[in-house]
């Protein structure tokens, strides 16, 4: 959460670092990133082309949606919620202009078969006030949240 110091929003500081994941990235949108422990190893491409490699918007789609996933979870553990096996996730990241200015902008959608809709809900809400990735892009980008 956000602490506030007369009316100033500041970041929370972390007491405790559980991980740092730490890579390498040369020639930008057209060039290569790996990780420090060899487990990434990537070619990169820009969005639309038809070079090998993936993008940035893609791989920040499939980061938050795992960890979004992971905070559902947590989220239906506290609420005694069991959730589906076929539960999913579908993240779009778009790349988008505003004049000549660069933008993001994002969609979560949700797959939660069987769970009842307001329950549900309540879960995607508080999964995004513990995911990282929520909290990292809150009030910065536009975000959708749907049930599908």
């Amino acid at each position: 959460m956000e602490n506030t110091n007369n009316g100033v929003i500041s970041t929370p500081r972390i007491d405790k670092v559980l991980y740092t994941g730490k890579t390498h990235t040369t020639g930008g949108r057209e060039g290569k990133s790996s990780s420090s422990d060899g487990r990434l190893d990537i070619r990169l491409s820009s969005p639309g082309s038809t070079d090998p490699g993936t993008n940035p918007e893609q791989l920040f789609a499939a980061g938050w949606s795992a960890c979004f996933m992971g905070a559902v979870g947590i989220a239906a553990a506290k609420a005694k919620v069991t959730l589906p096996e076929d539960f999913y996730v579908n993240a779009e990241v778009d790349l988008g202009l505003s004049g000549v200015a660069y933008f993001l902008q994002a969609r979560l959608n949700v797959h939660l078969p069987g769970v009842d809709t307001e329950v549900a809900k309540s879960l995607l809400e508080t999964a995004h006030q513990t995911c990282p990735y929520s909290k990292a892009i809150h009030g910065n980008i536009k975000v959708e949240t749907n049930l599908i």
